[in-house]
């Protein structure tokens, strides 16, 4: 898979570029000369040149000041990705001004109004989604097996798509471009393989656009286990980083498992994995994939001393 266009070399001139190309675009949008814009922002006409034609470089508080003269928001000059379109600009302005309340209750509505398929439809490709240590690769793999379809591992599809380990890529790249190459190998996922079992990255539910994808598109299975589970099980690998240097490890680890609780939840089933053999935890994951699912997500019983 060729990576995400956003990682290819020569990434700075190109962001540079494409910054000019922006500024350019929304001072053409608000009909004001490079003058006008200049005289606004504090900025020299030269300078505004230099940027628009991708030749010059600009510290974050002169980009600020840049952005508020063209009263926008200071991200619409610095996502380093396609335009979105102006429908999409004002929806998203809208949601951002909801109280945290009416948001929740706005994409609820969204979900409902725009009818993504029904969980019968999706249980095809089935997606295991939560922490390291809940059980995701084991499960996974002996559930395909008795499926008869593939096990995908989404962290060893990144890996191949970017020739790189893991480590490796966060240290290139950073997190954001770990998501993108997330996006794409979920993507491509997605478009060659209608029955399959996924296993996905713990943090896929935190990347909104990725995760609402992996929801549309596939029967999501949550599978949660007690944070000490999660540590023991991940420990019992042999990787011991989660504990290495680390006094507040186990804090951490409920921390984030808090914070992510409600995501979580928004699979389709939740399945424990916390006190029950294997073998018990794989009947409780067949039995939710083949029977239906009650609306707003199923919670099954307890399952599995297996780590991912």
């Amino acid at each position: 898979m060729r990576p995400p266009a956003s990682l290819d070399d020569d990434g700075d001139e190109r962001f540079l570029r494409r910054l000019g190309e922006r500024v350019r675009e929304l001072r053409t949008e608000r009909g004001v000369a490079r003058r006008t814009l200049a005289a606004e922002s504090g900025l020299s006409e030269r300078y505004i040149a230099q940027l628009e034609s991708g030749r010059g470089n600009i510290s974050v508080l002169l980009l600020r000041r840049l952005a508020g003269a063209l009263q926008v928001p200071l991200r619409r000059l610095l996502l380093d990705e396609p335009r979105e379109s102006e429908d999409l600009t004002h929806a998203a302005e809208l949601l951002r001004r909801l109280d945290p309340s009416r948001l929740s209750a706005a994409r609820a509505w969204l979900a409902r109004t725009l009818a993504t398929p029904e969980a019968a439809e999706r249980r095809g490709r089935i997606a295991l989604i939560g922490l390291r240590g809940a059980g995701k690769t084991t499960l996974g793999s002996a559930a395909a097996e008795r499926l008869g379809v593939p096990f995908i591992e989404l962290d060893r599809e990144v890996e191949r798509a970017a020739g790189v380990g893991l480590a490796t890529l966060f240290e290139l790249y950073g997190q954001d471009g770990y998501r993108r190459f997330e996006r794409a190998c979920l993507e491509s996922v997605i478009r060659e393989h209608e029955q399959c079992v996924l296993a996905t990255g713990g943090g896929i539910v935190t990347d909104p656009s990725t995760f609402e994808l992996l929801l549309a598109q596939s029967f999501t299975i949550w599978l949660r286990a007690a944070p000490h589970e999660h540590m023991e099980r991940v420990r019992a690998q042999g990787d011991l980083r989660p504990m290495a240097g680390n006094a507040e490890a186990m804090a951490d680890l409920e921390r984030i498992l808090a914070t992510r609780d409600a995501l979580y939840q928004r699979a389709d089933v939740t399945l424990s994995t916390s006190g029950r053999t294997v073998e018990a935890s794989l009947e409780e994951l067949l039995r939710a994939v083949a029977l239906p699912a009650p609306s707003g997500g199923a919670s099954l019983g307890k399952a599995t001393r297996s780590a991912d």
